[in-house]
């Protein structure tokens, strides 16, 4: 019998049963292995536990993302089918659901708070925590400035609706034009491009977490893996929060798991969450747009980055899979993107030291176990 605590990674089912079923049959004995099921902090634990007869056959499956008080009969030899089989796009969801509700539960939340800006992420954060909380219990605040998409505004407005979850909006061209008149009022500065894009993100972040303290909401940051990787996220502005939902998933992955989600596949999960069926969840309208952080005038991520199918292989391949520059160039990519990258990457390292913890999904997230120091030379 294996009583085990081994935390969900992509694909780490597939290595527990293949360890389990070479010492079941080395050692010529049935095998019981029983895993943990919760979350806590950054970890979520996910069950799938399962017994395998002498010959590394599996006879029983048991649930994924949730207690199985089930039993079987132990004169069973015959393999069975694996009923609670799931795609990995529903497991990552199971996942960070469970994630998010333990975490609100064991601290004492009841209530969650999203900035919902009308992009792709803040839309996946939403239908997770709506998931795992119930609508009822869900608060989003659109905080449109004067770059603010008419689309994006009622992208976040619609997402809402068919969230069905509590909405609000708090338009902030009027703080804006505030700080600009203040600064240059006070001390004759006039705020650069990049510095006038950061304000705009701070005040967001500040009107998040005056309305978490004063509600007691659990405020939910929006930021995927790619944008914490390279540091594409502005510290004190939407990195802001109690929990970061989907920092360990890329900006590609947000995108496959928004596209399953609003897919036939999905349609038994949206049930089990009482999420509609009847409706697209995110929308083609969200899925469809080109990333952008609307924080200038048409502006698109791609303006500073490279496309996100080239960035995040590129991030996968330093951060999960420690390929170096020359592994890097032989995969076929460009010397000099590969070194700016990983430019970013040191670069950032002092934001992501202040990042909310991180769920982790991946075999190496940017969380807890990612040690790298801030202060580094060769």
């Amino acid at each position: 019998m294996n009583l085990s605590a081994s935390p969900y990674t992509f694909k780490k089912l597939e290595l527990r049963s293949k360890v389990s079923s070479f010492a079941a049959q080395y050692l010529q004995v049935p095998l019981i292995y029983v895993n943990q099921i919760g979350a806590n902090d950054n970890l979520i634990f996910d069950g799938n536990s399962f017994i395998l007869d002498k010959n590394g056959s599996k006879i029983k499956q048991l649930k994924s993302f949730a207690e199985d008080l089930s039993s079987w009969n132990i004169k069973q030899t015959k393999p069975q089918k694996n009923k609670f089989e799931k795609s990995e796009m529903s497991s990552i969801f199971d996942a960070l659901v469970l994630g998010v509700r333990d975490y609100a539960q064991k601290c004492g939340f009841k209530t969650a708070l999203i900035g919902l800006s009308g992009g792709i992420d803040s839309a996946l954060v939403s239908a997770i925590a709506t998931a795992a909380l119930g609508r009822n219990n869900i608060y989003c605040v659109s905080m449109p400035s004067k770059w603010s998409s008419s689309h994006s505004k009622s992208d976040a407005k619609d997402l809402a609706r068919r969230l069905k979850i509590n909405f609000n909006s708090i338009p902030i061209e009027n703080l804006m034009s505030s700080f600009e008149e203040s600064f240059i009022n006070t001390i004759s500065f006039e705020m650069a491009e990049i510095t006038n894009q950061n304000i705009q993100s701070r005040i967001r972040g500040t009107l998040l977490m005056a309305l978490a303290n004063q509600e007691k909401h659990l405020l939910l940051s929006t930021g995927n893996k790619s944008e914490l990787a390279v540091g594409y996220c502005t510290l004190y502005g939407d990195m802001n929060g109690g929990l970061s939902v989907i920092g360990d998933l890329y900006k590609t992955n947000v995108f496959k798991l928004c596209n399953w989600l609003d897919s036939e596949d999905s349609i038994n999960h949206r049930k089990s969450y009482m999420l509609d069926t009847n409706v697209d969840i995110i929308g083609e309208n969200i899925r469809t747009k080109a990333p952008s952080a609307e924080l200038g005038p048409n502006q698109l991520d791609t303006d500073s980055l490279p496309p996100y199918s080239i960035l995040d292989n590129i991030l996968k391949g330093i951060i999960e899979e420690k390929k170096d520059l020359q592994q890097l160039e032989e995969d076929g990519y460009k010397k000099d993107l590969v070194l700016n990258i990983i430019s970013l990457i040191k670069k950032a390292e002092f934001k992501r030291k202040q990042a909310p913890p991180i769920l982790k999904l991946s075999s190496q997230s940017l969380g807890s176990d990612w040690r790298v120091p801030i202060a580094i030379s060769y």
